[in-house]
């Protein structure tokens, strides 16, 4: 028997109607879509229609969505590509201590590479103060990039507020929104962000394939240098069956998508509930924002329980995700975990439990009881303070 799966946000399966549309793709309508001849227009327009269902799901116009490999890419070509578009004007650049590493390394690489980069702190439920990021932009700033949905504890940013603080400054406001996307509502006009990134393989598309909202009018230069396809800011023959899946993937999504929430918001509560009950609820925390929240992510801590060790225990019968690394004496926190001050304590015992679409509530009853099981079962000590490192 295969375990059951709950680490949809690391990655989630291809859905049996994406894979079927894929297929004709990679065997007779393969042409490519710039050739002018019928094999290249079958290409065109299923591009076109992919575009067009994307755009639809995000509430943008088709023309602003860029087809990329992915989050990474799309991340590194927002950031990297409006730096490049605007050399000689502000040098300021700001974001948040949660930021996934496709985000923050590249923050990093410009600020060794000479740019002011400025990384907002966050509050114990992983949010960014809006009143901090008045506190830092100025007049210099360029771009502020802070992620719409925490991959690891779920907490959802204000992001339409800090956007309105960026503008009101003269700066653009570009948001990973690489976890939200097929979980909640994510609209680019109510969220007024000029950059929002897409990654297929988090709703149900496959690896490899992602997108980038560009706001019209927004100065972007392409990483790299080509021919002029997906309007000169992604150079490369589409990766055509790649591109269908997404849109497919993104029809989907659509469809019953507030309806969908309240049920995986469901399974998440009732996972949380089992544990609770069954394990006190003085030894169990929750981590991230109560209510502003991913309806299917539950980050907990386990008082006296070691991530590794527990994941380690259950890996046959239960597939999630931990907070830390733990090896002897030495607990690394996450980055995440550390920039909400969450306690070594609790943040030694943290895992993150994501369900999805197909997981049931004979799963995630199953689920709870084979980790209160084996936390029971594991004997372990908390790592001195001192031995809390970055991960």
């Amino acid at each position: 028997m295969r375990p059951i799966y709950l680490d949809y946000n690391a990655t989630t399966p291809v859905a049996p109607e994406v894979v079927a549309a894929m297929l004709p793709y990679l065997k007779e309508h393969f042409g490519n879509p710039s050739s002018t001849h019928a094999f290249g227009s079958t290409a065109r327009r299923a591009v076109d229609e992919a575009r067009a269902a994307l755009a639809d799901l995000l509430n943008a116009d088709a023309g602003a969505i860029v087809f990329t490999s992915g989050g990474t890419e799309s991340n590194n070509l927002a950031i990297q590509g409006v730096v490049r578009a605007h050399e000689t004007a502000r040098r300021h650049l700001i974001t948040s201590a949660v930021e996934h590493p496709a985000v923050l390394e590249v923050f990093r690489w410009l600020g060794a590479q000479g740019r002011r980069v400025s990384v907002l702190p966050v509050d114990g439920s992983g949010r960014v103060r809006p009143e901090d990021l008045e506190r830092e932009i100025g007049p210099e700033t360029l771009l502020v990039s802070v992620m719409h949905a925490n991959n690891e504890v779920g907490t959802i940013q204000p992001i339409a507020e800090l956007a309105a603080i960026a503008h009101r400054h003269g700066a653009l406001l570009h948001t990973d929104a690489a976890q939200s996307v097929g979980k909640i509502p994510v609209d680019v006009e109510a969220l007024r962000v000029d950059l929002l990134t897409v990654a297929g393989h988090k709703f149900y598309a496959p690896k490899g394939v992602g997108a980038l909202f560009v706001r019209p009018g927004v100065a972007l230069a392409p990483l790299m240098l080509g021919a002029s396809h997906e309007r000169g800011l992604r150079p490369g023959t589409e990766a055509l069956h790649q591109v269908v899946a997404l849109g497919v993937a993104a029809r989907i999504a659509g469809e019953g998508l507030l309806a969908r929430g309240e049920h995986l918001r469901g399974l998440r509560d009732r996972l949380e509930a089992g544990l609770r009950r069954a394990l006190g609820a003085e030894a169990i925390r929750r981590n991230g924002h109560p209510d502003e929240r991913l309806p299917n992510t539950l980050s907990v801590s386990l008082l006296g329980v070691r991530a590794d060790a527990l994941l380690a225990s259950i890996a046959g019968r239960v597939a999630a995700s931990a907070g830390s690394a733990c090896h002897a004496d030495d607990v690394r926190l996450s980055p995440v975990l550390r920039a909400m001050g969450v306690d070594p304590e609790w943040g030694m015992g943290t895992v993150r439990l994501s369900v999805g679409r197909s997981t049931t509530e004979d799963e995630v009853d199953e689920a709870a009881s084979v980790i209160v099981a084996a936390s029971e079962k594991l004997v372990t000590t908390s790592a001195p303070p001192g031995a809390v490192r970055d991960a």
